[in-house]
């Protein structure tokens, strides 16, 4: 029997007002910082803090069902399989589609209510270069922006113009708060929007540097993409008949660099960390969380599990990622005394564990080109640099080039979904040898810097592990124990 407890709107969401403005509108965004949002309005009963969230991707079909139901929408937050929180969520007040709501788009971002727009656009949506994060300005949607920039198609494309316009009319500018799986991602999104600006001027560029704050965040919550078969299950579960519900974890969090000079909710009272400095908390989250998930997607399906939970229990795979975090990626950290990084580690594997929320590893295997620099590479570096083991970084790295190439061991076709998709399938095409596709993959200077690229002992470990898992399968990569591939000899 399932134990369900529901949480209620408190307050009128008609008079709410919107001083928030949110790029990517999707279920991660529905599911965390519009929670917050909810519960701080509830807490306020009402006030001026209420979302637009906007869709830039290519339909309206989101809009349109939120639209439909006046923004109303549940969260169903699974503590476990047996116990689940079922949550309305009234703090989205208006909806917009990109493509044909630009102007409406636009006066949202230039209402001087508006003080904060915040970002879920994902790592490729800041059209930055993984390995050196300069403005990708071969990219034809980055040049639609430079030649059209008062109709843009992208996140930064949209700020500059919206900065742009309140430039123009006085306004002071709103908070960029970038709520993205980046290290440094309020530093990076400054980056990918003053390259922008400065083809519309120098001059231009240099108001937002000096006007714009752009504080970092990090943001914790597994929210699987939802699919036909989570809804029919929160249907007949809990009752719940909302096309737009989104199901997640019960774990929560929220790290905020406490800089935002037009204002803000007071987040801290509804359970948002406010810092002075976001590092140390993102770094440790993209390198053992994200880092983890990342290497259990690409080894866990070319054993052919589905699901994280799937994965995690099986114990060479829990033990796998335990080696990950513990011995290879926890050295790489430099956290505050008060956080205890082995009680991260063991509530990670909890987390993982959890088979309620059936995340699925191919999920997490999307656009990894532009996700493993920060979750292994940044890390792998250091690593390097004291000669210490990467066997489980090693693996997650061949791993990922073995499903890069489209087909697992057995020869079945999958889809690889990541920008540089055709750059990969190209280089399998052409090296026919494990030898020339790791070398020449190395070489892919958007994902791996010269430091890796040209560190033979590196190269050796990946090579290693890809001649293993194509001739061996992944159980044999799986028996390593902590000093192989270790550097120091």
């Amino acid at each position: 029997m399932i134990s369900i407890k529901t949480t209620n709107t408190l307050y009128a969401p008609d008079k709410v007002d919107v001083g928030i403005v949110h790029i990517g509108l999707g279920a991660f965004h529905r599911a965390h910082q519009a929670v917050y949002i909810e519960k701080n309005l509830n807490r306020h009963q009402g006030g001026d803090w209420g979302i637009c969230a906007v869709n830039i991707r290519s339909n309206t079909q989101l809009v349109d069902q939120l639209k439909a139901n006046n923004c109303r929408y549940h969260i169903a937050e699974y503590q476990d399989s047996q116990n689940v929180e079922l949550r309305e969520v009234n703090a989205i007040r208006d909806a917009l589609f990109a493509g044909t709501d630009k102007e409406p788009l636009f006066e949202k971002l230039v209402s001087p209510k508006t003080k904060i727009v915040t970002l879920t656009v994902t790592e490729k949506g800041y059209y930055l270069a993984p390995a050196d994060k300069t403005l990708r300005l071969d990219d034809p949607s980055i040049q639609h922006d430079i030649q059209n920039p008062t109709a843009p198609k992208t996140a930064p494309g949209i700020l500059v113009e919206a900065l742009y316009r309140r430039k123009e009319s006085g306004l002071p500018a709103f908070t960029v708060l970038s709520c993205d799986n980046m290290p440094n991602n309020g530093s990076l999104t400054r980056q990918a929007v003053c390259g922008l600006a400065e083809h519309r001027s120098t001059e231009f560029a240099q108001w937002i540097q000096d006007n714009v704050a752009f504080p970092s965040s990090m943001v914790d919550r597994i929210v699987p993409a939802m699919s036909d078969a989570s809804r029919e299950r929160l249907q007949s579960e809990l009752q719940c008949d909302d096309e737009n519900a989104v199901m997640c974890e019960a774990f929560s969090q929220w790290v905020v660099e406490d800089n935002f000079p037009q204002g803000r909710p007071d987040w801290e009272e509804d359970g948002v960390q406010m810092v002075a400095d976001v590092h140390p908390f993102e770094t440790m989250k993209l390198r053992l969380l994200n880092g983890s998930h990342s290497l259990l997607a690409y080894v866990g399906l070319a054993a052919k599990h589905q699901t994280v939970a799937q994965a995690v229990a099986d114990e060479k795979f829990a033990n796998l990622i335990r080696h990950y975090m513990s011995v290879e990626a926890s050295p790489t950290l430099d956290l505050p005394e008060e956080v205890q990084v082995q009680a991260y580690i063991d509530s990670l594997i909890s987390r993982f564990a959890n088979d309620s929320l059936q995340h699925q590893l191919s999920q997490i295997a999307m656009d990894g080109s532009q996700k493993i620099p920060q979750r292994w590479l940044s890390g792998a570096e250091e690593r390097l640099a004291t000669r210490s083991s990467l066997a489980a970084t090693a693996l997650g790295v061949a791993a990922w080039l073995f499903y890069v190439r489209g087909e697992d061991l057995d020869g079945n076709k999958h889809q690889v979904d990541d920008p540089m998709a055709q750059t990969l399938s190209e280089l399998h095409a052409r090296c026919s040898d494990p030898e020339s596709l790791v070398h020449e993959a190395l070489k892919l200077n958007d994902i791996f810097s010269n430091t890796l690229s040209q560190n033979e002992a590196f190269s050796v470990a990946v090579l290693s592990a890809y001649k293993t898992l194509i001739s061996s399968g992944v159980v044999e990569c799986l028996s390593f124990n902590n000093n192989t591939a270790n550097f120091g000899g």
